[in-house]
């Protein structure tokens, strides 16, 4: 359902993606393209996931909003790319401020013996 304005957000997405392989961003997203597609809440809409080894890994089917999103990002092969290789927190606030972090992975220090 809202895969149509997810698809039109994806080209900054995907820099916006890249970006935050270096520091946390946030990309202010068009109130009212969410609006034409129905959604009028005075609170706005909020969630988050993460996203890592290409899949995801947290349960968003109750949020179409999110699993909308989510379907886009896997689906598009750059993306895919970006996601296999490293992790991805993805959050909406109610100000339409969608915030992506990458998720640095641990670093194995070996043992001295």
């Amino acid at each position: 359902m809202y895969t149509n304005i997810w698809s039109k957000y994806l080209p900054i997405i995907r820099i916006v993606m890249k970006r935050s392989l270096a520091a946390e961003q946030i990309l202010t997203l068009n109130a009212p393209d969410f609006e034409r597609a129905g959604m009028k809440r005075k609170s706005g809409y909020k969630f988050s996931f993460n996203l890592k080894a290409g899949k995801l890994k947290n349960v968003i089917i109750d949020l179409p909003l999110a699993s909308s999103l989510a379907a886009v990002l896997i689906e598009d092969k750059v993306v895919n790319e970006l996601i296999q290789a490293n992790e991805f927190y993805i959050a909406l606030g109610p100000k339409y401020e969608l915030t992506i972090r990458h998720i640095p992975q641990p670093v194995a220090v070996p043992e001295e013996k």
